[in-house]
């Protein structure tokens, strides 16, 4: 579904990307992994549309994306979270929902004048979707909540629920364990493995924390200063000297 080939990018003097080669499968949690600073977020903005590449290609479902905005990309349904969580503090849960759907006909100002009931029908579509995915998140009580409320560990959940608003192919999770709670993290693994098992859906997934990412992930890359050092399913990383080497020096 996603292949990312020779991709550099630097910055001043700085190389945080160098020549990373990556490939993912459909319907696979694919782990990428390595010390603060390797390089990692860069890589995920360069595949997102949010940094252009100095050289190499990224391809996502046959088609290059490398010059293609972030938007551009999000429709095609490749869509990403962020490390730092962006949820709209000062709506409720269920309106930080309702943004995300594409092709609202709501959006369009004739059309509430011209076809409000097809207008009606499809936010009630939308409103109804928006419970339901709030529910498997075990956010539904906190749908009128001003998003601004929630936990951390809840706001993680609410970005991932809103990302599946848009009814992505594949979704790209930066860190989506950093500041949750054990409970909701298990919680949260378990949500993605589902995704992954019983919707078709297709994760890649930056995680420094190396005992989550053995747990969830069919296969791992592992950065450091920017370049793949090593790369295979959980057991073969794990036993991996240069992943060791690039932990703990």
């Amino acid at each position: 579904m996603l292949l990312v080939q020779e991709v550099q990018k630097s910055f001043g003097g700085i190389k945080a990307v160098d020549r990373c080669t990556l490939e993912v499968e459909r319907k696979s949690i694919v782990g990428i992994m390595g010390p603060n600073g390797a390089g990692k977020s860069t890589l995920f903005d360069i595949i997102s549309g949010f940094e252009q590449p100095d050289s190499g290609t990224v391809i996502f479902k046959g088609e290059e994306i490398g010059g293609k905005t972030n938007f551009e990309i999000a429709r095609m349904g490749l869509i990403r979270t962020f490390q730092l969580t962006k949820a709209l503090t000062r709506m409720t849960v269920e309106e930080n929902m309702l943004l995300a759907p594409k092709q609202q006909h709501g959006e369009r100002i004739w059309n509430v004048w011209l076809h409000p009931e097809e207008v009606k029908r499809q936010e009630e579509t939308n409103r109804d979707k928006a419970r339901s995915i709030l529910e498997f998140f075990g956010l539904k009580s906190l749908k009128d909540a001003y998003a601004g409320a929630l936990s951390g560990g809840q706001k993680r959940l609410l970005e991932m629920a809103r990302a599946l608003m848009a009814e992505p192919d594949m979704l790209l999770l930066d860190e989506p364990f950093s500041g949750v709670n054990p409970t909701l993290a298990n919680k949260l693994l378990n949500h993605i493995k589902e995704l992954r098992d019983h919707h078709d859906m297709t994760f890649l997934v930056i995680e420094h924390d190396m005992h989550i990412i053995m747990r969830l992930c069919d296969y791992i890359y592992v950065i450091s200063k920017g370049k793949v050092i090593a790369s295979g399913v959980p057991a073969e990383v794990h036993r991996d000297k240069r992943v060791l080497d690039a932990y703990l020096g």
